[in-house]
């Protein structure tokens, strides 16, 4: 497909002003947040959680965990999240699952590029969180596999959607009552179909998915693929939920 070059690209600009994703004022570029906008948005950076990407307000030193991978190391290896979900961002992830704004997911697989870079060089394949086919028919996309298909492209990493399936048609995590219930909602509900588990054994997967709450999702993920044969498998999200309490993962 011909891309547009930068006449083009000018003459759109003119015709079509690139507009802030988020509040919509005008920008530079397509695709990217104005200043106020940018300033809102709390992006995760210095000392994290060497294994969930927890976010420390002092430097513990050296490669630390926190206090929940301590007491329960999580089948995945390492997960990194670009911003922290708040009220700051929390719209913005919600476009993208809800609200059809795939226009979104350029600019966030740019952003987790650059948090997942050490990630990306690991990894052997890239593979987004699968939905259960009745709620992909009912939302007709993945806004995981959507951001891991621009990874995929930008990078070169293989992209594998259907290497991972979601067996069960689970509630939504967002409706589990405390931690505790959202690992007991995600047992079972992935697996690597039989066919493809050669194509997992011996490798290091990324997966990639929106939010991480609690992490029981992508525990669910790792032990699966991890079954399958997976030496490492890593994670990777566009935001996170962080809470002082211990246990959240």
């Amino acid at each position: 497909m011909l891309r547009p070059g930068p006449l083009w690209r000018g003459a759109l600009d003119i015709l079509f002003p690139p507009l802030c994703v988020s509040c919509r004022a005008h920008v530079a570029d397509a695709g990217s947040l104005c200043p106020e906008c940018w300033a809102a948005i709390s992006f995760i950076e210095g000392f994290v959680c060497a294994t969930c990407g927890l976010p420390f307000d002092l430097d513990p030193g050296g490669e630390t965990m926190c206090a929940a991978c301590h007491a329960k190391p999580p089948r995945f290896d390492r997960a990194l999240s670009v911003m922290r979900y708040d009220d700051a961002s929390k719209h913005l992830v919600l476009a993208l699952k809800w609200a059809d704004r795939l226009d979104l997911s350029p600019g966030f697989a740019r952003w987790m590029e650059r948090k997942g870079r050490s990630l990306l060089e690991e990894a052997d394949v890239i593979v987004p969180v699968p939905l259960h086919r009745l709620r992909l028919w009912r939302r007709r996309y993945n806004q995981a596999a959507v951001i891991a298909h621009g990874l995929a492209r930008s990078t070169g990493v293989a992209y594998e959607p259907l290497l991972l399936q979601r067996l069960r048609a689970t509630p939504a995590q967002s409706t589990m009552p405390s931690a505790k219930a959202r690992r007991r909602n995600m047992l079972g509900a992935f697996a690597v179909p039989k066919p493809r588990r050669g194509e997992v054994k011996g490798k290091t997967v990324l997966l990639v998915d929106d939010v991480l709450t609690t992490g029981a999702t992508l525990e669910s993920c790792a032990r699966s693929l991890k079954r399958a044969g997976a030496t490492r498998v890593l994670a990777l999200t566009l935001a996170r939920v962080v809470r002082p309490a211990p246990g959240e993962i």
